[in-house]
């Protein structure tokens, strides 16, 4: 029966391995899908003149595994504007949107909101914004589509109740003209936002660098290190077919289980060695 303390052996060792949590590559990288595809759990909403999560008209709806924003149930826009919050903060972090216009402005909304939506980031929660209140705090990565014929540069910055320093100048004025590239027509394009807390922020649309800035902050200069991310209904009926994030925080201790190399925030508390 000496087989008897190898079998023993065998299933101590197998036992301590199946404890012990698995080290996958510090390379690998682990992105959160804000979005399921089915329905917007995980998503709170606002928008003007009505309560948190009352979402008049259906404005913000699921259909066919897309995030959509209409207003077939509105006979006038009324600045009705909306926003839709995804209900975790982040600091630092890319976050990827893909999205497209399409068809006509609702009637009532304003010129400059043809084909114009935006990712708000760095915002105030949903649940703290006023009734009437028509844009969270926030800086905004502007989405805009062209009317077919003229230049309408995309991935512009804009600001409400913020600022940014661009160049190394702190810039006041409400939007900031990325000279990003114009896109016409109803075509899908994917948007990428990188945000080191306070200090780096880029605007990237399809793989192309069009903007950055530095020093997010409150127009008293407080600085933004992070906050919540919304997206925009503005007028335009927009679809929304992916939203997705990697976080850039977390365990930067290169002993841990959980160690990624592409982390540039650390956070101690998130390591897991066992």
């Amino acid at each position: 029966m000496r087989f008897l303390p190898l079998l023993f052996l065998s299933i101590v060792l197998f036992s301590s391995c199946a404890q012990t949590e698995p080290k996958t590559s510090s390379d690998t990288e682990e992105w959160i899908d804000l979005f399921n595809g089915n329905n917007l759990d995980g998503w709170d909403l606002k928008i003007t003149g009505y309560e948190l999560n009352e979402n008049f008209g259906n404005t913000f709806r699921v259909e066919d595994g897309l995030m959509k924003v209409r207003y077939d149930e509105y006979e006038t826009f009324e600045n009705r504007y909306g926003h839709i919050f995804y209900e975790q903060p982040f600091s630092y972090y890319r976050l990827e949107v893909e999205y497209r216009f399409v068809g006509e402005q609702t009637e009532g909304g304003a010129g400059w909101a043809f084909r114009n939506n935006g990712i708000m980031f760095h915002s105030q929660p949903a649940q703290t914004m006023n009734l009437d209140q028509d844009f969270p705090v926030s800086i905004e990565f502007q989405l805009v589509g062209g009317d077919g014929e003229n230049d309408r540069p995309n991935g512009s910055v804009c600001t409400p109740g913020t600022h940014v320093v661009v160049d190394g100048e702190l810039r006041t004025e409400h939007c900031i003209n990325s000279g990003g590239p114009t896109h016409h027509g109803d075509q899908w394009v994917t948007a990428e936002l990188v945000a080191y807390g306070d200090s780096l922020i880029q605007h990237k649309l399809n793989g192309e660098l069009v903007m950055e800035y530095t020093n997010p902050q409150l127009e008293n200069g407080d600085p933004l290190t992070g906050g919540y991310i919304a997206l925009q209904a503005e007028s335009h009926p927009t679809d929304i077919r992916s939203v997705r994030l990697l976080n850039l925080s977390g365990c930067m201790d290169e002993g841990a289980l959980n160690y990624k190399r592409y982390y540039v925030s650390h956070s101690a508390e998130e390591c897991r060695y066992n």
